[in-house]
């Protein structure tokens, strides 16, 4: 009888055991979700550039607990998860046997949120929350497409990131090359970038300031009343930079002009930069006299002195009227936005514009030295 019982509780170990070691077949995705209790969650498919389509739908219980179950498993590829109004992106390889999220709903739209089991969706929502926390530059995105073994994902942290900005789109015809050029999502996708191309194009050729023309020269003081002059510097290949202090992307790139700065100024290479610090006339408008203005002004004035030494900025040319989005060389060189490059070449004339990035300023410098 002791056999028996021994027998019995052994066949039971055994059948424990493997049933434990059975591999889950399809694809389950769970959720956690603080704060969502009781609404629909959606998980779309996406493709760059096409509407996306829904693959499931689920309901979240009064916990905030939901999950999807892909018996067959889940198809490689760019997913958008929607909850309410907030959505955000996944990415599958095919793989993925168990997938768990845990998040609020408060803050799951900047990636604020874990998950497991999908290595793809993990780097996804790193890359996403460093682009939410402003600590990914173009740089970066450039580097993620060349290292990343998903090209799907790459092309799509391409797309989120950097849209339809014409300056980025050398990075994202590296993204395309990498997808398989019969996919639906490369066609697409090369459709999406052809469109930003011809329009970047037709801005350019809009430009006041044209590749190939002299850099129209210009004069203004140093914070400290200096005068310094563009054309002094004819003879050096020079990146023309308007910035200012209150620029959050001109802040971003600042560390990159530095990179470059600092590898080249050996070679002929140095930074002019022009500040649109300052206050112009609507804002010196609000204030009730002269004095509040000029007070207002001088702390602008400081903001930029402080800026130049928090950057690291370690060039000598660093200009401005202090005249804000009034600044004579601005409109002289048709600055609308910024941060807006301009990279002159030793004969003083303009070799190339819009450059951002180290990548995309030492490209173009190369050419020069």
């Amino acid at each position: 009888m002791r056999n028996i019982a021994i027998f019995l509780i052994a066949g039971v170990l055994a059948l424990t055991t493997w049933q434990c070691d059975t591999p889950v077949k399809g694809t389950v995705i769970n959720g956690e979700i603080k704060n969502a209790a009781n609404i629909q969650v959606f998980l779309d498919h996406v493709v760059i550039g096409k509407a996306s389509n829904v693959l499931a739908k689920a309901e979240v219980d009064g916990s905030g607990k939901f999950k999807f179950e892909f018996p067959e498993g889940i198809p490689p590829g760019i997913y958008q998860m929607r909850l309410g109004a907030k959505r955000v992106n996944l990415a599958m390889d095919g793989s993925e046997k168990l997938v768990e999220i845990k998040g609020d709903l408060a803050s799951i739209q900047n990636y604020d949120f874990s998950i497991t089991g999908s290595s793809n969706s993990q780097s996804l929502v790193n890359i996403m929350n460093g682009l939410f926390q402003r600590k990914v530059s173009a740089e970066d995105i450039a580097t993620y497409i060349d290292t990343v073994s998903n090209p799907e994902l790459g092309a799509f942290i391409a797309y989120r990131s950097l849209g339809a900005s014409g300056q980025f789109i050398d990075t994202q015809k590296k993204a395309l090359a990498k997808l398989d050029p019969t996919s639906e999502s490369a066609q697409e996708y090369a459709k999406f970038i052809s469109a930003v191309e011809r329009q970047y194009q037709s801005q350019m050729a809009n430009q006041l300031i044209q590749v190939g023309q002299p850099a129209p020269d210009i004069t203004l003081p140093n914070p400290n009343g200096k005068d310094y002059s563009l054309s002094d510097l004819k003879g050096s290949i020079v990146l023309l930079d308007f910035w200012a202090s209150w620029c959050g992307p001109c802040r971003r790139e600042n560390p990159n002009v530095v990179r470059v700065y600092d590898k080249y100024k050996s070679e002929g290479f140095t930074v002019f930069s022009v500040s649109l610090d300052g206050i112009d006339s609507r804002t010196r408008s609000r204030f009730g006299n002269e004095k509040a203005a000029q007070e207002y002004l001088e702390n602008q004035k400081q903001r930029w002195v402080d800026a130049i030494k928090q950057d690291n900025l370690k060039w000598e040319y660093h200009v401005s009227d202090l005249a804000k989005w009034e600044s004579a060389p601005a409109a002289q060189y048709g600055v609308t936005s910024i941060p807006r490059t301009f990279l002159i070449g030793r004969d003083g004339k303009i070799a190339a514009v819009n450059l951002r990035g180290a990548e995309q300023i030492e490209r173009e410098l190369k050419k020069l030295l």
